[in-house]
């Protein structure tokens, strides 16, 4: 079994023409960073991925986690998680049950309060359970979306842009908090990004794409 992420020629169309490219394989823990101008095709990629992709697209070539194709699976058994720019918290409820609605059906109430807590201690939030979104700071809501997305328990996880929001110094301590856990949790990572800066600190391997498409 070929361990990781990996994109095996894939290929998204957009009214007939090549809009992007890519062949790589992301092993367990390690961060490959895509890089390009916008409109490139860098989020569309991603929405392949997690078999979002709009229909004004068309996406061909192989995705497999862990040697298993999921290029048709249905979105919700693809076991990929993404994390956007905004943190999508819901602000009807509480911190807690933002985490708990991310997590996969099971388990007793008192047993999925005590995942949720053991999450949050991770991420040095301990007691934000009770918490309204609304009151949190843009680096704990960053944390936040970052554990409502590992307690859906992905094998892979894809990355948005998700620190462009935060401002130098916040943007730094997330960045550095996600890329350890993704090494902890051998979980292969996929970033989109414009910043140069959030490239060199994956400290992977970096694409630069540039428009296929001259139309």
């Amino acid at each position: 079994m070929n361990k990781g992420l990996t994109l095996q020629s894939v290929c998204i169309m957009r009214d007939g023409a090549p809009l992007i490219e890519v062949d790589q394989h992301i092993a367990p823990g390690d961060v490959l960073t895509v890089m390009g101008p916008s409109g490139v095709g860098k989020s569309t990629l991603l929405a392949f991925i997690t078999g979002t992709l709009p229909p004004v697209f068309r996406g061909m070539g192989g995705i497999a986690l862990d040697g298993v194709d999921i290029t048709k699976s249905p979105p919700h058994k693809r076991q990929v998680g993404i994390l956007f720019q905004d943190d999508l918290l819901f602000p009807h409820m509480s911190v807690g049950a933002n985490l708990a609605f991310g997590m996969p059906p099971g388990g007793s109430k008192v047993q999925r309060r005590a995942a949720v807590d053991a999450a949050l201690v991770d991420v040095d939030l301990a007691g934000y359970a009770n918490r309204d979104p609304a009151t949190l700071s843009g680096g704990q809501k960053a944390r936040v979306a970052l554990v409502r997305m590992l307690l859906s328990d992905p094998r892979a996880l894809l990355l948005d842009e998700p620190f462009s929001r935060l401002d130098a110094e916040l943007r730094a301590q997330v960045r550095a908090l996600v890329f350890r856990v993704a090494r902890e949790r051998a979980l292969p990572v996929l970033m989109v990004t414009h910043d140069l800066e959030d490239a060199t600190a994956a400290d992977g391997t970096v694409i630069e794409l540039e428009s296929l498409s001259r139309t």
